[in-house]
């Protein structure tokens, strides 16, 4: 059993939660998060810790960004975009239990003080950000490097405040050189 509660969006995501494994789960029921919610998702917060795992699109983000905003040490926790689609259907529950698993194993946690290690100039030298592709490039490392996928601004923050060494990203970098390869 998962010791932190995950936070998911609804009742089929915590269904393929609860086919990869063991763990409580807390549905916010979209965006839209009601009072009783929000002080269930602080109770646990406070015992046992979280988990965001919302979806790979643009509510899901929104929602991740609100509960960091309240929960700042919640882990945090991205199944790729591929990992989540089928049927032309983008969220947690079309992930297979080993996407979330792998997520969960890359669990990040956002940190109060955010390093500078990384640049814009990192993104550009590695076509990352400003050439064809920089997007799909992002999502698979990001995939790679357990902290999903953003635009050139929101990925930089990521590598920033999540904790990616130089390492990680290096060794990230030549694994996906070597899928391209």
């Amino acid at each position: 059993m998962l010791k932190e509660v995950l936070v998911v969006e609804g009742k089929m995501d915590t269904v393929a939660v609860k086919r990869a494994l063991e763990a409580d789960t807390i549905e916010t029921g979209g965006f839209n998060l009601a009072p009783h919610t929000l002080r269930q998702i602080a109770a646990a917060y406070e015992k046992r810790g979280i988990i965001i795992l919302t979806d790979p699109d643009g509510a899901g983000e929104r929602i991740r960004r609100f509960l960091t905003q309240r929960f700042p040490e919640a882990g945090q926790a991205f199944v790729p975009k591929a990992d989540a689609t089928a049927h032309n259907d983008v969220g947690i529950e079309q992930a297979q239990p080993a996407a979330i698993l792998a997520a969960l194993a890359k669990v990040r946690r956002h940190e109060y003080k955010p390093e500078s290690e990384f640049t814009n100039r990192d993104l550009w030298q590695n076509d990352l950000a400003g050439a064809g592709g920089a997007a799909e490039r992002r999502d698979q490392l990001g995939a790679l490097l357990g902290i999903g996928y953003g635009n050139a601004k929101r990925f930089l923050e990521r590598l920033n405040s999540y904790g990616v060494t130089r390492s990680e990203f290096d060794k990230a970098l030549a694994q996906l050189g070597a899928q391209h390869g």
